[in-house]
């Protein structure tokens, strides 16, 4: 063990010494996800000042006097639209819908015929697109008006047209709804473990067999169980550190949310860090243990980063399966790692308690990864091929 630790602390020393990479590293495995959660929120914010816009824009809003006395009721502002709306939607340089009544509108309403008004927007335009559903709920309230009056004026009760009422009642949770958009955060922090661990184990495999550095390293008489157990505690430490940080980058970047929505919603504090973390420890080590046992058989470092390139893909693809298949969570999920991981930090979003079968699975799984990677890089430190 004293030859383990000299060993982990000359890799730490060493990991930590390339400073450009471990900002590298922060900056797009740690940084990213707050960063993207608060460009979300600042996007879901944009959309809550257009859903809270009084003005109505109408072109030929003097072809329906009724319309805009409705709208100016329900506390709206007609305003006429420029000219060339319909350009401006398509380049994105109009954010507000159109309501284009025709000419003989009032006419035809008084004669009992139904002319049609049309709502214009464009649905590259997100903006536009997001504020039609709004002006469709106001033009369906003022029909409900004029149906309602003309019945009255009859003598025709309007309760003959709704039979019976239709009630929504939602079975999820307001954190099961909320995870349905912080659902990102376990993608974010899995690729952080990994990309956290990626540089340091290709270091300190590919990186000092390619500087001629890890010979003299196999010259002394420490044991291969020993030097591997350095560097991999060294590996599976800047993983883990990587985690942690990413882990409660989340907590501090909710400060910064725009959204009223989204912050009422986004329920993540220090219960929920400290679970994520709970749950990506035997990943980090596993991963750290994987992607070193890759880089041990290449002869340079750019080898190696071609190689582990298939395990980020793989690893990151795993937890879109839950995203195609709409069947729900599946036992064997929990038996693949980064598929487990995701799951069952969806988990902790939602509110759920993880079990001990939960825990045990994906423990159990990444543990007997680790020794595999492990023993398979101690062998071929014993190889004549590394030297």
């Amino acid at each position: 063990m004293s030859a383990a630790w000299a060993v982990y602390a000359k890799e730490i020393v060493d990991a930590l010494r390339d400073r450009r990479t471990l900002m590298v590293v922060l900056f797009s495995s740690v940084l990213m996800g707050p960063l993207l959660l608060v460009a979300l929120s600042a996007l879901l914010a944009s959309f809550e000042t257009r859903a809270e816009n009084r003005v109505v824009y109408i072109a030929g809003a003097e072809h329906a006097p009724g319309l805009v006395n409705f709208l100016e009721r329900q506390s709206r502002i007609v305003k006429p639209p420029p000219a060339d709306y319909e350009a401006q939607l398509r380049t994105r340089k109009w954010a507000d819908p159109v309501v284009v009544v025709p000419a003989d509108f009032d006419a035809a309403v008084q004669r009992g015929e139904t002319p049609a008004i049309e709502v214009v927007s464009d649905s590259g335009n997100a903006q536009a697109q997001a504020g039609a559903a709004r002006v469709q709920r106001l033009l369906a309230g003022y029909a409900q008006e004029r149906t309602t009056l003309t019945l009255a004026l009859r003598g025709v009760a309007t309760e003959l047209l709704e039979p019976f009422d239709v009630q929504e009642r939602d079975l999820a949770s307001s954190r099961t709804r909320a995870a349905q958009i912080t659902g990102m955060l376990p993608f974010f922090v899995i690729m952080a473990v990994l990309y956290g661990a990626l540089n340091a184990a290709l270091d300190t495999m590919a990186g000092e067999r390619e500087r001629g550095s890890l010979e003299p390293l196999l010259m002394n008489p420490a044991r291969r169980g020993s030097l591997v157990l350095g560097k991999w505690g060294a590996v599976a430490s800047v993983a883990v550190l990587i985690a942690t940080l990413s882990c409660f980058s989340f907590i501090s970047a909710q400060w910064l949310l725009r959204s009223d929505t989204l912050q009422a919603m986004f329920q993540y504090g220090w219960r929920e860090a400290l679970a994520f973390l709970a749950v990506l420890l035997p990943f980090a080590a596993a991963m750290s243990a994987l992607l070193m046992a890759i880089a041990i058989r290449c002869k340079s470092f750019k080898e190696a980063q071609a190689s582990s390139t298939v395990v980020l893909a793989v690893v990151s693809l795993l937890p879109l399966v839950t995203v195609f298949d709409q069947s729900g969570e599946s036992p064997w999920h929990l038996w693949v790692p980064g598929l487990a991981q995701s799951t069952l930090m969806a988990r902790v979003l939602k509110g759920e308690s993880l079990g001990a079968i939960e825990l045990t699975v994906p423990l159990a799984v990444c543990a007997l990864l680790t020794l595999l990677g492990l023993a398979w890089v101690s062998r071929r430190l014993n190889d004549a091929a590394v030297r």
